[in-house]
């Protein structure tokens, strides 16, 4: 898969944009939760911030070895995890959660290591 979107960096494009419109949709849904997030919110935390890095370092690197481009796309997407939890301030019955940008981050910087391992592997 992984391949293909390397060979198409079009769809890889693509699936960039639908990762943060479905980013911003999840965090503009009001709801009332007690402030502790759950397992599931952990988890949704992780594995989207780690789906956009991963489409959006494909779409910059194109499948090769790229230092600058990485941490470029590390950034990217730790900002946009900052500008989620802020944008969380202006939704009803949603707060910013610090714990929640170190989660994001984390997917962040582990896929981020994974995708650069599996970059320099196939070369």
């Amino acid at each position: 898969m992984i391949n293909l979107l390397e060979k198409n960096r079009g769809i890889a494009v693509i699936l960039t944009l639908i990762c943060t419109f479905l980013i911003y949709f999840i965090s503009s849904i009001n709801f009332t939760g007690t402030g502790n997030p759950s397992p599931m919110a952990t988890i949704y935390h992780f594995t989207a911030f780690s789906y956009l890095t991963l489409f959006l370092l494909i779409s910059l690197t194109k499948g090769k070895p790229n230092k600058s481009l990485i941490i470029i796309g590390i950034l990217l997407s730790i900002i946009y995890g900052i500008l989620d939890e802020i944008h969380q301030l202006f939704v009803p019955g949603r707060f910013v959660s610090n714990k929640d940008i170190l989660i994001n981050s984390s997917g962040i910087i582990l896929t981020a290591f994974a995708y650069s391992n599996w970059t320099n592997r196939k070369r």
